[in-house]
């Protein structure tokens, strides 16, 4: 029998062996986030747990006034105490986390923050309120600074490093909007007790979280840092007090550095020292209710996030003295008109106020922190501590002054006038920083 063949067809292919050498191994699927946002989230977590105390000194100056019978001056200390510590501890603490670590030197601050306040609960002395809020917390608040902020994104970043800055700064106004309208209703139904207690609860809540998730160096876990080349971890630095007052002398050579910590201690003046301190206590004196007051504050905390973060993203593209003299300028106008907008009832005219000051709170920090990188390369993380110093040293002396300017005259307008005048002379400093012309690790520093 025939069989009719197609002479088209082709024989079936014989599979060949492949040696296994010659198969290209398959490339590691990469991770869909960057371990680094991860820290930076961790890191964010960490900021508004560390400053849910800073919710309380505005809302606890008339009860303790009340309970007590201490002067609003004697409270102040202990409050200028507090930024005082917060400041001057910032510096020693970023070469403290250079040589034992960012987990370790966190985890002792959280702790004696819900220390100091936790301890308040028992106060019956106004030294002990010094000790407590000035002291402990002021240390622990210190350690978790800007600085902390800084050592981060130095590390972990070095593309959106302007961006991870605003959302890191943004922290501390999300802890504001979180426990001012609650340390508010707290203090209002249940007295200023259970409010200490409170915000000691939420620092010890996130010492867990930055023991399990955050990491010293992305080199801790085989990565490089975001948008860089992969380096080795350096070896732990040693003489951290040393290193940090040597760095504080080399800066202070220079003509950046005085220009840089003067306007950002106008900047601490003109935020923490006035509006967090004392924004409550004098509306509180108009007739506002201070549930209504600590709401205001908290949404200063809203508009501060978006207003921190379009302030990292508009860093990354322009020039940062530029942007400083704009920010500075634009909030000594704000503060020379509230005193005009205080009554017993929310208005239009305040909203606007709120929103608008609310906006340029800290957005100041992105360009400070950019312009310390910019001329400081390596040293910056230390050098922007010692320049938070002197925003918290600026912060210190207005949350003391303004007391005593309220017992003194009855009024805190003296205090908002002065303020916006000081915003002024902020704005002339940041346009005379000189410029450089590269912001890489080890730029040489400008001439004094």
């Amino acid at each position: 029998m025939l069989v009719r063949v197609n002479p088209t067809s082709r024989p079936a292919a014989v599979p060949v062996p492949v040696p296994v050498d010659a198969v290209p191994p398959r490339r590691p699927s990469r991770p869909r986030i960057h371990r680094a946002w991860i820290v930076a989230a961790v890191t964010f977590v960490t900021i508004i747990g560390g400053a849910a105390f800073n919710s309380l000194p505005g809302l606890l100056i008339d009860p303790l006034h009340t309970e007590f019978g201490w002067s609003r001056g004697e409270i102040g200390l202990a409050v200028s105490i507090d930024m005082a510590l917060y400041g001057l501890t910032a510096p020693f603490a970023a070469a403290l986390m250079d040589r034992f670590g960012i987990r370790r030197v966190v985890v002792v601050a959280l702790t004696a923050v819900a220390a100091g306040a936790l301890a308040s609960v028992w106060m019956t002395a106004s030294w002990q309120l010094m000790l407590y809020w000035g002291l402990l917390v002021g240390l622990g608040t210190g350690s978790m600074a800007l600085a902390f902020s800084a050592t981060v994104t130095n590390r972990w970043f070095v593309a959106r490093r302007g961006l991870v800055t605003g959302i890191l700064t943004a922290a501390g106004a999300s802890g504001q909007l979180v426990f001012l309208p609650l340390c508010a209703w707290i203090v209002d139904e249940h007295g200023w007790r259970p409010a200490s207690v409170t915000v000691a609860l939420a620092a010890l809540v996130v010492v867990p979280f930055v023991w399990l998730l955050m990491r010293d160096h992305p080199a801790d876990v085989g990565l490089a840092p975001y948008g860089g080349t992969y380096v080795e971890k350096p070896a732990p630095a040693v003489g951290a007090a040393t290193r940090t007052v040597r760095v504080l002398l080399d800066a202070a050579r220079t003509g950046p550095f005085w220009l840089l910590a003067g306007s950002f201690a106008i900047c601490g003046a003109s935020t923490n020292g006035l509006i967090r301190t004392h924004f409550v206590p004098s509306a509180h004196d108009h007739g506002m209710a201070i549930t209504a007051a600590a709401s205001l504050l908290a949404v200063i905390g809203v508009f501060d996030i978006n207003g921190t973060i379009f302030s990292g993203w508009l860093t990354d593209r322009f020039d940062a003295r530029r942007l400083l003299a704009v920010y500075y300028a634009l909030r000594g106008v704000s503060l020379l008109f509230l005193p005009m907008l205080m009554a017993p009832a929310v208005h239009p005219p305040m909203i606007f106020f709120i929103v608008f000051y609310g906006l340029d709170w800290v957005a100041t920090v992105p360009p400070t922190m950019a312009l310390c990188r910019e001329h400081y390369g390596e040293d910056s993380a230390i050098v922007f501590g010692w320049v938070l110093a002197s925003h918290q040293v600026g912060a210190a002396l207005v949350a003391f002054l303004g007391g005593v300017a309220r017992d003194v005259s009855g009024s805190y307008d003296v205090v908002w006038y002065a303020s916006g005048a000081l915003c002024a002379t902020a704005a002339l400093m940041a346009l005379v920083i000189r410029g450089q012309p590269t912001d890489r690790p080890g730029a040489p520093k400008a001439p004094a």
